[in-house]
């Protein structure tokens, strides 16, 4: 007599669930200031320095196969050139506008995917320590970057008016010329000035930092760095190296990218918006046509005193975190 086997249990598959692949990207420092969040397990000096020869060839590479673009396009289509064949400056035009802007905002995915594919880390450790911009934080700041634009134009145009110097900021160049200008400006400097704050205070302030436990040197040297590639006179240096090391420093103790981008973006996007405005943007493009005089550098003390007080007060009201969880 044949025995009945009894109910057959459904089949529940293994006892453990399948062991998941490694991550490709190695786990993030926990407790790590802004600066050192690519001091990864394997962190290495060679990475370090190979990555910021990609993000250096990357910055020129894009930079030229931007100019070469517009140039075929504007040649093609019969647009007038967004560049003066004589001195190869961009013309203060839309397209000159554009094409600026354009050539540096790209950089952004190059620095992005050198710290993914170079350090192994996670992009979003560029921008904070919580692995993300905080968007919320950064609208903070920017109220305050406005405040102390506001106060800094005010406080260099007293000193200029002091000194006898007249400002050519204010004037009108009618809105036929304004409108499309500001449209470039308020679309494509964000990007613009989000990419260099990626690139000096971003890359080169981890990169120097994952190898370096004083952050004097990588705010120094980040900060060198971004005032090399601008054409101004003396005055003008000091004030873009300034505004760098003011900025790293504010990075490291708000921990993260935030309030650099913010002041960045208004900053830019103020300048260029006035220049548009009176007629003379062509002395925003070619940084060496008209030399910064030294009294403008009260405008430069004022603005980044009134920033830096104003965003350390936010952050430590809002219990801003500086260190990675």
């Amino acid at each position: 007599m044949q025995e009945y086997p009894g109910p057959q249990l459904p089949y529940a598959g293994p006892p453990y669930p399948p062991p998941r692949p490694p991550s490709w990207f190695l786990p993030t420092p926990r407790g790590a200031r802004f600066d050192h969040l690519a001091r990864t397990p394997g962190a290495r000096v060679w990475q370090a320095i190979v990555g910021t020869l990609i993000v250096a060839a990357g910055f020129v590479a894009i930079g030229v196969v931007v100019v070469i673009g517009f140039v075929v396009a504007t040649v093609v289509l019969g647009l007038p050139s967004p560049v003066d064949p004589v001195t190869g400056i961009p013309e203060p035009t839309p397209l000159g506008l554009a094409m600026t802007l354009l050539s540096i905002a790209p950089v952004l995915l190059v620095v992005f995917g050198t710290a993914a594919l170079i350090q192994r880390r996670r992009p979003g450790t560029l921008s904070s320590v919580a692995g993300r911009l905080r968007w919320t934080w950064m609208g903070r700041c920017v109220g305050v970057a406005v405040l102390a634009l506001i106060l800094g134009q005010v406080a260099q145009w007293a000193a200029l008016s002091v000194s006898g110097l007249d400002s050519e900021v204010l004037g009108w160049s009618g809105w036929s010329v304004f409108l499309p200008l500001i449209i470039v400006i308020v679309l494509l400097v964000p990007f613009q000035a989000a990419a260099e704050e990626y690139i000096f205070r971003g890359w080169l302030l981890q990169a120097v930092g994952a190898h370096v436990r004083n952050p004097i040197w990588a705010i120094v040297f980040g900060s060198a760095v971004f005032a090399s590639l601008h054409g101004y006179s003396w005055a003008g240096l000091v004030d873009v190296f300034s505004f760098g090391a003011v900025m790293a420093w504010l990075a490291l103790r708000t921990g993260g990218l935030e309030a650099p981008i913010a002041l960045h973006v208004v900053n830019n996007v103020v300048a260029f918006g006035l220049s548009a405005a009176a007629g003379n943007l062509d002395d925003a493009l070619d940084q060496g046509k008209v030399p910064v005089p030294w009294q403008a550098l009260t405008g430069t003390v004022v603005q980044l005193g009134v920033y830096a007080f104003g965003v350390m007060y936010l952050a430590k009201k809002r219990s801003i975190s500086t260190l990675s969880g």
